[in-house]
């Protein structure tokens, strides 16, 4: 009696676990580097309703996976420490919604201003990176409630991004 108990409670735990689970899509077009405008395919899975998950962007030609996060009030330094990960930290070098280079944000301002924002940090084989940042339109429901945004490739080629609400 007492497995079939416990068996039950694994179940139902696991269910809950699933009926967490959101994912979603978009899409975008990488220009840039020569070549003619190319479709590109995102899809998000997340556990916690949006707002930290895995993210996949696939190019005609390659496919990159990694981590992303909505930065909150709330958010913990070393939860980004992750995307710093081959660009240079706080990617001061790529001017963050708009406005000139500037140098490292100290990361507490860089939490707290862009409360409501997603950032991510793909990889491809071959040590090939996107990075990324989006513009949530309803951040309480994090990346469910849709949003647009950039992505950036480790060769400099761009990628417009578009994530329709669920």
């Amino acid at each position: 009696m007492k497995t079939t108990g416990t068996l039950a409670g694994v179940l139902l735990f696991n269910l809950a676990l699933v009926a967490c689970t959101t994912t979603g899509t978009g899409g975008g077009q990488l220009a840039g580097g020569g070549t003619q405008a190319a479709p590109v395919a995102f899809s998000w899975t997340s556990k916690d309703g949006g707002l930290s998950g895995t993210m996949t962007a696939v190019l005609p030609d390659v496919s990159y996976q990694g981590e992303f996060f909505q930065i909150t009030r709330q958010t913990r330094t070393e939860v980004l420490a992750p995307l710093w990960v081959h660009w240079n930290h706080g990617w001061y070098d790529w001017p963050y919604w708009g406005g000139p280079a500037s140098p490292p944000y100290p990361v507490t301002q860089f939490i707290t201003h862009y409360s409501g924002k997603v950032v991510a940090t793909l990889a491809a084989p071959g040590e090939q990176r996107m990075r990324c940042r989006f513009h949530l339109m309803v951040p309480a429901r994090g990346m469910s409630g849709g949003g647009e945004g950039q992505c950036q490739l480790s060769d400099g080629r761009l990628v417009r991004a578009v994530f329709p609400a669920n």
